[in-house]
């Protein structure tokens, strides 16, 4: 084995990654190995830079899928830099700050549903969010439709 190659055993020690995590990231292109003659498992050890941003990206809640696209956009088998480093953590900032202001939108909502107990499916704007309709009465309101009460 080379200096610069890990073991599967190695890559996981050295990252704190489970093995079978390592086989899962593999599986989804965001890790690479190559194979021995005995069809063993070796990594560049590059991969532990990835293992790092990987690990960082999901603690904060990014999607692998984003993470995999993030990777993507790297020329092959290079290990993300500094630069990369700051470009793939600002973008996902941006999203992050998305996602929280959306959570407190509906932690807001919630908190108005709360507040008014009704438990509405029929008129509650948080069960039944955008309803145009509602205005038309209840029941179907489209082509003609109409359900009345009790049929």
């Amino acid at each position: 084995m080379l200096a610069q190659e890990l073991s599967v055993g190695e890559v996981a020690r050295r990252s704190g990654v489970a093995i079978s995590a390592l086989h899962f990231y593999e599986r989804k292109g965001l890790i690479h190995s190559l194979r021995t003659a005995g069809n063993q498992r070796r990594y560049a050890r590059d991969v532990l830079r990835r293992l790092a941003v990987i690990r960082v990206a999901q603690r904060v809640g990014m999607p692998l899928e984003a993470v995999a696209q993030a990777l993507a956009a790297l020329p092959e088998g290079r290990t993300p830099t500094k630069a990369d480093w700051a470009r793939m953590s600002a973008r996902w900032r941006a999203e992050l700050d998305e996602r929280i202001a959306l959570l407190q939108g509906m932690r807001d909502q919630l908190t108005d549903c709360i507040g008014c107990g009704c438990l509405s499916l029929k008129r509650c704007w948080l069960a039944n969010p955008g309803d145009q309709l509602a205005e038309h009465g209840e029941g179907a309101q489209r082509a003609g439709l109409t359900v009345t009460k009790g049929a």
